[in-house]
C-alpha cells in the first residue's frame, strides 16, 4: 500500500481535517457556494460601513481557499440560496442594503424667555396702536383737520383716465406724439373691428310699483250705483223668500209706524207693543254693531296692513330730506324725531353735535311728506322744560349740551332753536340699513360718520344753512 502525500498546512498530517478529493463533485459545489457566499458578505459590509462613514474592510479575495470539508447535514443551507441568485437573471448584490441608515435626532428645547419677549413684543405693538388712535381721535377734537369746505372742493383730474390706460404705455398723456407708446393698432389692443353692444338695463322709473288705478266718480254717480247695486240684491231676496228658500223677514216696527203695523193690538195694549218695539230695535242695533266689530281689522292686520302700504309706498320712488337743527337738547324733541321715523318706515341718522344737529331721512313719497309736516310745522322747537327724575338719571352720563338744563339747573333759553330743510330729492338706494343717532362731538367725527355712505357734503351744506 503506497504512503498519503501529507496535508499542505502549517500543522502538517496532524490535523484531523481532510482536503476533498477533486473529483468529487459535490463537495466541489459545496466550496463553490460557500466562496460566493463569503463574497456577498464582504460586500455586504462594505456597503455598510461606506454608508456609515467607516473606512471599508477590504474586500475578500475571490480565490479564497476552500474551507475543509463540513459533514453533508451541515452544508445544505447555501445551497439553495445560491440557486436562487443564479435562477433569477434580475438580482444585483450591489443594491442590498444600500439605504443610508437614519441618524437619531437630538431634542431641541426652547430658550429660556423666548415665549415672554414674543408676549412683550405683541403687548407694546398693541400700546403702540392705542396711542396712535388716541392721538388721531384728540386731533380731530381739537379741530386740526377741519375744513367745512371740504365737500365743495373738485378734486384735481387723473393723469391718466382708467379707460385710457390699457392703450398707453405710460401713466401720463405726454406719451401720444410717440407712436409706439401707443397700442391701438397692434394685435394685443384692446381696440378692434368688433362692436360691443351694452346690454340694456331697465330705466329706474320703469322698475318702479305702477298701481293702475279705477276711474273716479262724482258723489251722485256713487249714489246711484249704491242705489242699484242695493235693489239687486233686494229683488234677489225676495224671489229666495217666494220660492220658499229662506223665510220670511218679521216686520220691521219703528216708533213712527207702531201704531199703523201692529193695528188693533197697538190699540189694546199700548205698552207690550212698545217694549217689543224696543227690543226690536235694540236687537237690529246690537246686530249692526257686531258685523262692524266682525269687520273691524285686529291689531296684528292692522299693523300688517299699514306695514304693505308702506313698502309699496317706498316701492314707487324713494325719497330723501335733511333737516339741519340747532341744538336737541330737549329730550321730547329726539323722542318725537325718533318714534316718528320709525312709526312712518323711514331709515336714517340723527347727528348730535355742539354746534349743530344732523337729521337725515329716506323712504317713500307718503312717509317723507308727513315726516316734512312734523319737522317744519308740528314740533314746537322753541320750547323746553325740566326734566324729570327718571330722565334725569337716564341724562346723567350725558355731555352738558345734550341736557335742557345748564350747570346751575336753570333751564336752557331755546328762543333760537329751529329747523331748516337742507336737502330734499329723490335717490337711487338706501344709503342706511335702518334708523339709528349718533353723538359727535366734533366736525370731523361726523364727516367721518358720513363719509362711510357717501354723504360727508350733506354736512358741509349744512354749515351754510342759516
Amino acid at each position: 500500500m503506497p504512503e498519503k502525500r501529507p496535508y499542505p498546512g502549517p500543522q502538517g498530517g496532524s490535523s484531523d481535517s481532510k482536503r476533498p478529493r477533486s473529483d468529487d463533485p459535490i463537495a466541489a459545489a459545496k466550496a463553490a457556494a460557500a466562496a460566493k457566499a463569503a463574497e456577498i458578505r464582504a460586500r455586504i459590509e462594505a456597503s455598510r460601513n461606506k454608508s456609515n462613514g467607516a473606512t471599508p474592510a477590504p474586500a475578500a479575495p475571490s480565490f479564497a481557499p476552500v474551507p475543509p470539508v463540513m459533514p453533508v447535514t451541515k452544508a445544505k443551507k447555501p445551497a439553495p440560496k445560491d440557486e436562487d441568485e443564479r435562477a433569477n437573471p434580475y438580482f444585483d448584490p450591489r443594491l442590498v442594503n444600500t439605504a443610508r441608515a437614519r441618524a437619531s435626532r437630538g431634542l431641541l428645547f426652547n430658550e429660556r424667555g423666548k415665549y415672554l419677549e414674543q408676549g412683550s413684543k405683541l403687548r407694546a405693538q398693541k400700546r403702540l396702536e392705542q396711542i396712535k388712535k388716541m392721538l388721531a381721535q384728540q386731533a380731530r377734537r381739537a379741530g386740526l383737520d377741519e375744513n367745512s369746505e371740504r365737500g365743495f372742493l373738485v378734486q384735481p383730474p387723473p393723469d391718466v383716465e382708467w379707460w385710457d390706460e390699457a392703450l398707453l404705455a405710460e401713466k401720463t398723456y405726454d406719451c401720444l406724439d410717440n407712436p409706439a407708446k401707443v397700442n391701438i393698432d397692434s394685435e394685443d389692443s384692446v381696440i378692434s373691428i368688433y362692436i360691443q353692444h351694452p346690454p340694456f338695463l331697465k330705466a329706474p322709473q320703469d322698475q318702479r310699483l305702477i298701481e293702475t288705478k279705477p276711474m273716479y266718480l262724482t258723489p251722485k254717480e256713487l249714489a246711484k250705483k249704491r242705489r242699484m247695486r242695493r235693489a239687486e240684491e233686494l229683488k234677489e231676496h225676495q224671489a229666495k223668500i217666494r220660492l220658499g228658500l229662506e223665510p220670511p223677514p218679521p216686520p220691521k216696527v219703528k216708533r213712527g209706524n207702531m201704531m199703523r203695523v201692529m193695528g188693533e193690538q197697538a190699540i189694546a195694549d199700548p205698552t207690550a207693543v212698545e217694549m217689543l218695539v224696543e227690543s226690536q230695535i235694540a236687537e237690529r242695533q246690537e246686530t249692526h254693531e257686531k258685523a262692524n266689530e266682525e269687520r273691524k281689522l285686529t291689531k296684528e292686520e292692522r299693523l300688517a296692513k299699514l306695514e304693505t302700504n308702506q313698502q309699496k309706498d317706498a316701492q314707487k320712488g324713494l325719497y330723501m330730506c335733511v333737516f339741519r337743527i340747532n341744538t336737541l337738547a330737549y329730550g321730547k324733541h329726539r323722542y318725537q324725531i325718533d318714534q316718528n321715523s320709525k312709526q312712518l318706515a323711514l331709515t336714517g341718522i340723527t347727528l348730535f353735535n355742539p354746534n349743530m344737529n344732523l337729521v337725515i331721512v329716506e323712504g317713500g313719497i307718503h312717509s317723507i311728506n308727513k315726516y316734512k309736516k312734523l319737522m317744519l310745522h308740528r314740533i314746537k322747537w322753541e320750547e323746553n322744560a325740566q326734566p324729570t327724575e327718571i330722565q334725569a338719571e337716564k341724562q346723567k352720563a350725558d355731555p352738558q349740551w345734550m341736557k335742557s338744563v345748564d350747570a346751575a339747573g336753570n333751564m336752557k333759553d331755546l328762543s333760537y332753536n329751529k329747523c331748516a330743510l337742507v336737502f330734499e330729492g329723490e335717490v337711487k338706494q338706501r344709503a342706511f340699513r335702518k334708523w339709528g343717532s349718533k353723538m359727535c362731538e366734533t366736525d370731523g367725527e361726523a364727516k367721518n360718520l358720513l363719509l362711510r355712505n357717501k354723504l360727508d357734503s350733506l354736512w358741509a351744506l349744512a354749515k351754510n344753512v342759516e
